[in-house]
């Protein structure tokens, strides 16, 4: 479809007016709370950037785009679809042209994030006026934005993901979404408050370790096979891609990576070489694995959730020192209910995605027998 689509090329000042979002000048616990409706777009490299729900005012309109001006070109762009509540170095992209939706947004930042990526580091920030500068390249008719090619395009790649989906969730056996007894319980037990949790520094936990060997991106070779090679980026699971270096310099597996910076952190399964200011989280305890480390990750990245970003935030000290909260059976972390909670909530999310990949396929065969008939 995109063999003989024409391309143009346009600046994303041109496109949208792109100012600093209105935030309120509170502190976080005093914004976010428990019941919360309103979003609050934050820094945060995950979740869609946002930290949490607020019942204050929303003061910037949804329909839009934010992006932090703090990261890596593009990582942190994201299409909010309602109105939320800004944040402190979140810029607000309002488009200055129409139509505007989830599609046409989906678009401008995959653009977005191809124009900018290896453009900028931590020493040359995507701020405000390189933003403004920014081109990408976009499908195009009579030199302006095909916005119908956009909608089809993005129509048929859905229906081609969600058969893909469908076939996936089948061959996986991730249909079976039915929660166990023990599942049944810790969701419950959770929601009505009776599991124990306490606090805990990382470094009663793990060992907060330095990569064996630095390699620079800019002198690797990156390709698709390889071992994994972790940077601080959020999209990917960190890895920006597959290297062949001297495996003597792999760092372990089983174990998470945490970016400095920007606190992206990820549970790697396999050995890994990384990029600069990765560190290297090892469990003290071998029941560490795939399955609970999603419950550690969880509780450091809300742990972490306030800090702003920047090298001196997350130096070593910092995080060795830094408490998370962890259910416990005898004052000990209980691994067996973090396995257990975690994959309850594997099983929900799944039933949600079983259950709208069926909706939208029964739809779109609708779509496609009532094309049918009227041909």
């Amino acid at each position: 479809m995109l063999d003989n689509v024409e391309w143009g090329e346009f600046k994303l000042g041109d496109l949208f007016d792109i100012n600093p979002t209105k935030y309120y000048k509170l502190k976080n616990e005093e914004i976010i709370s428990k019941n919360g409706k309103i979003p609050l777009v934050s820094n945060s490299s995950i979740n869609n950037g946002v930290m949490g729900y607020s019942n204050l005012e929303a003061n910037n309109v949804g329909n839009t785009i934010t992006c932090s001006d703090t990261t890596l070109g593009a990582e942190t762009m994201y299409y909010q679809e309602n109105d939320f509540i800004g944040y402190s170095h979140i810029q607000h992209f309002v488009p200055k042209f129409k139509p505007f939706n989830k599609a046409i947004a989906s678009v401008i930042i995959s653009a977005c994030r191809v124009a900018t990526s290896k453009k900028f580091d931590y020493g040359n920030k995507f701020n405000r006026e390189a933003m403004n500068k920014t081109s990408i390249l976009l499908p195009a008719k009579n030199k302006k934005i095909d916005f119908d090619f956009i909608n089809r395009f993005i129509a048929e790649l859905e229906a081609e993901h969600l058969a893909e989906l469908e076939a996936y969730l089948a061959v996986s056996n991730l249909k079976n979404y039915t929660l166990t007894k023990e599942e049944e319980k810790i969701i419950n037990d959770f929601k009505k408050g009776k599991i124990s949790f306490n606090g805990f520094k990382i470094s009663s936990l793990f060992e907060v370790n330095s990569y064996k060997k630095r390699f620079d991106a800019n002198k690797v070779i990156i390709s698709d096979i390889g071992k994994p090679y972790v940077v601080r980026t959020s999209l990917n699971n960190g890895v920006r891609g597959y290297i062949n270096e001297d495996e003597q310099y792999l760092n372990d597996g089983n174990t998470i990576s945490f970016g400095q910076d920007t606190a992206t952190m990820f549970y790697q399964e396999k050995p890994y070489f990384t990029g600069d200011k990765i560190k290297i989280l090892k469990s003290k305890e071998n029941k560490f694995n795939k399955q609970n480390a999603q419950f550690f990750i969880t509780s450091m990245s809300k742990s972490f959730s306030s800090f702003t970003w920047g090298s001196s935030s997350f130096n070593v000290n910092i995080i060795e020192n830094q408490q998370i909260q962890l259910p416990i059976k005898e004052d000990k972390p209980d691994y067996k209910s973090m396995e257990t909670f975690i994959s309850a909530i594997q099983k929900l999310v799944i039933k949600d995605v079983v259950l709208y990949a069926d909706d939208k396929i029964k739809t779109t065969k609708k779509v496609v027998n009532n094309d049918n008939r009227c041909n």
